[in-house]
């Protein structure tokens, strides 16, 4: 096992991808050991290429691994983590957490989205470029470490770090969670963009954080939170789009 591991590190840091091979270690924890399934992970099919079989390489195949794996992690997940909430509840909380927008977020957040291989031109397949590799890694973790180390890099690296669980429970009354809401109905993808400022050498940070409607900014919002700012960037693009605010 020792020698196996040195071998992958060895073979990691040989690499031309070697940059790519230490944000994936990062991220996940540990260093990558085959790392094919990274490198398939992020390539849409778009950029699809054949190996040395002739066989046809994109992260589809991992995607829907990654998606399975993803949908048993959270329902476990929900499941413990609210004993006295029903089914309805439960099934309500994990579509909040699997679907598109939260996922496509999610990538951008993490700096997922830096390193896809795509030449997608269609606005469907853009749409859904970011959420399906971040399914295709959990997929590529599953292969590379097994269930358990896929279902901790969702519940202690993911959900900690980027998903506010009680924001989401309350997200029927809130800004972004609406706005994320019609853009599942409208199937429009939606993102935020959210920066730190510091105006006027001021100690105190101040957030601006910008809506992003298929590519194209729709709405922006300031706030003394990272949280405050997306509720009221989120606001301002409901305004402009007619749909309801009070």
């Amino acid at each position: 096992m020792v020698v196996r591991r040195l071998a992958e590190r060895i073979k990691l840091f040989s690499s031309p991808r070697k940059e790519f091979y230490l944000f994936i270690k990062d991220l996940v924890g540990y260093y990558p050991g085959k790392l094919s399934f990274y490198d398939n992970a992020f390539t849409h099919r778009s950029a699809s290429r054949t190996d040395s079989q002739g066989n046809v390489v994109n992260n589809e195949r991992l995607e829907y691994l990654g998606d399975a794996i993803l949908g048993a992690v959270i329902a476990d997940f929900l499941y413990n983590r609210f004993p006295q909430e029903d089914e309805g509840f439960l099934t309500k909380m994990r579509s909040k957490l699997v679907n598109r927008s939260i996922l496509t977020n999610l990538t951008y957040d993490m700096g997922l989205n830096v390193y896809i291989d795509s030449n997608a031109t269609n606005s469907v397949d853009k749409s859904h470029i970011y959420g399906d590799t971040l399914e295709a890694l959990i997929g590529a973790i599953y292969l590379d470490r097994g269930y358990d180390v896929a279902r901790y890099f969702i519940i202690k690296r993911i959900i900690p770090k980027y998903i506010d669980l009680y924001e989401l429970e309350q997200s029927d009354s809130n800004f972004k969670s609406k706005l994320i809401e019609w853009s599942q109905k409208t199937k429009r993808l939606v993102r935020f963009e959210t920066l730190e400022e510091y105006p006027n050498g001021s100690k105190q940070p101040k957030f601006v954080s910008i809506v992003i409607i298929d590519n194209n900014e729709a709405g922006k919002g300031t706030g003394s939170s990272k949280k405050e700012a997306q509720q009221n960037a989120a606001r301002d693009s409901l305004s402009k789009l007619g749909i309801g605010v009070e």
